[in-house]
């Protein structure tokens, strides 16, 4: 059930390709970044539809909901880490000497 987390690492794996222009590799991380933040929004959006489900006493499984918790929290720690990544290289580059 890491299924959003298995797909942004392999949209990370996929993204690793020659080397680019700076503007077309500036547009590629944009599109990687939007497109990992557009599925964790999506996994938020279904624990939170699960756990409402759950609360008016519909026909929904506790483990389900947890699962999809659970998931949508992984998702968001992992894009956060691609993001501090790639924040902590942007501040290496910076500091280095010309």
């Amino acid at each position: 059930m890491i299924d959003g987390a298995s797909r942004i690492g392999l949209m990370m794996s996929s993204a690793v390709s020659p080397p680019a222009k700076p503007a077309e590799a500036q547009k590629q991380f944009a599109a990687f970044f939007k497109e990992a933040l557009n599925r964790v929004n999506e996994a938020q959006i279904q624990a939170d539809a699960l756990t409402e489900k759950l609360v008016r006493g519909e026909s929904v499984q506790l483990h389900d909901v947890m699962i999809a918790a659970q998931k949508a929290s992984i998702t968001l720690q992992l894009t956060l880490e691609i993001r501090n990544k790639a924040i902590e290289a942007y501040q290496e580059m910076m500091r280095m000497p010309l």
